[in-house]
């Protein structure tokens, strides 16, 4: 076969044999070999992995991660809606400047891709950015990072429940410890300070979660000849004017900002430009260039990010419960990763 060329790199090659494949049965590639058993039986050879790809992989999660406490600070100081709508502004303007001709496939876009767009509008930024913020005046950084890193058990159970996806007992089982990790820490902040509210902010922050995974599934039904980045920019730019009404009908003080200090403005600068930007573009420019393993590897960066910088940003104090909540979790999300790896 032609694409069998150990002068080719691995990827390429492997891009052409699952293509291959697909067309001579009709079932996706993806399940009848693995890159590295391709490579094993054909001695193509492997590509290193750049150095510069794993940096990008790692800020981009790192700046994931770091969004749980900086909503936390926003949140104390600001209007929910109008605080998100300055950060879907910021988004944009900083997006416009890695699109370069991105945005022409959406003039191929079907019905079916605008749907899926709208509904990443709806859940992914409006729902997303709200909860979170609700989410986080109420609870705590470190309770608000716990639930975060539940994030690929739930987009996998959702992915079993609406897309048909096999469920196994290891997926159960990551899910399990996500959402163990998170009651254990909620339970012990439930009985000391904060009370019930810490548990309230941590249901939200869980919603948030759940919004996310509708970003993550949703993103698989818009065609691929639209990149990640049009996606985002897209659902970010028609967030601003959902984000304007809303505070408009909700907010007490609409796009009132008075209420923030230098500190706070620094955050919504870090929110929007770099959380809501950044991190996308150095995420998708990193996973182009990687294995499908290394990239999920570096999904266990964000819980951590969210973690270190609750207690650096909001000066949070440590407890035991907090080791063994997140750990909890955080080996629940460790098991979705391998999960994830094993599939790419």
């Amino acid at each position: 076969m032609g694409f069998m060329n150990q002068a080719v790199p691995l990827d390429i090659q492997y891009e052409r044999l699952c293509t291959h494949i697909q067309e001579r049965t009709g079932s996706p590639a993806a399940t009848c070999v693995t890159p590295y058993r391709y490579a094993a039986v054909t001695g193509a050879p492997v590509r290193r992995v750049p150095l510069a790809a794993c940096i990008q992989l790692f800020t981009g999660m790192a700046l994931f991660g770091a969004t749980t406490p900086i909503s936390r600070i926003i949140a104390e100081d600001l209007p929910v809606f109008s605080s998100s709508m300055l950060r879907m502004l910021l988004a944009v303007l900083a997006l416009t400047f890695f699109l370069g001709d991105d945005l022409r496939a959406l003039r191929r876009a079907t019905a079916r891709d605008w749907f899926a767009i709208t509904g990443i509008t709806a859940f992914g930024m409006v729902g997303f950015t709200a909860m979170m913020l609700f989410g986080m005046r109420l609870t705590t950084g470190v309770v608000g990072a716990t639930v975060m890193s539940a994030t690929p058990a739930v987009t996998a159970l959702a992915a079993v429940l609406f897309l048909g996806e096999a469920f196994n007992r290891r997926k159960a089982l990551a899910l399990a410890l996500a959402v163990a990790g998170a009651l254990a820490i909620s339970y012990t902040r439930q009985h000391g300070a904060g009370g019930d509210a810490i548990v309230t902010g941590a249901l939200l922050v869980g919603i948030a979660v759940c919004f996310e995974a509708a970003y993550t599934l949703l993103s698989k039904v818009v065609s691929e000849q639209i990149s990640s980045l049009a996606i985002t920019y897209v659902a970010s730019l028609a967030a601003i004017p959902c984000f304007a009404v809303l505070a408009v009908f909700f907010d007490a003080q609409p796009f009132d900002y008075t209420g923030a200090d230098a500190a706070t403005w620094m955050a919504v600068l870090f929110w929007g430009i770099a959380a809501a930007a950044l991190a996308p573009v150095l995420w998708y420019a990193g996973v182009r260039r990687v294995p499908g393993t290394l990239s999920a590897g570096f999904m266990a960066v964000m819980p951590v990010s969210g973690l270190v910088l609750s207690y650096v940003l909001l000066q949070e104090s440590f407890r035991v419960a907090h080791l063994v909540g997140f750990g909890l979790a955080f080996l629940g999300m460790l098991l979705m990763v391998r999960e994830h790896a094993a599939d790419a």
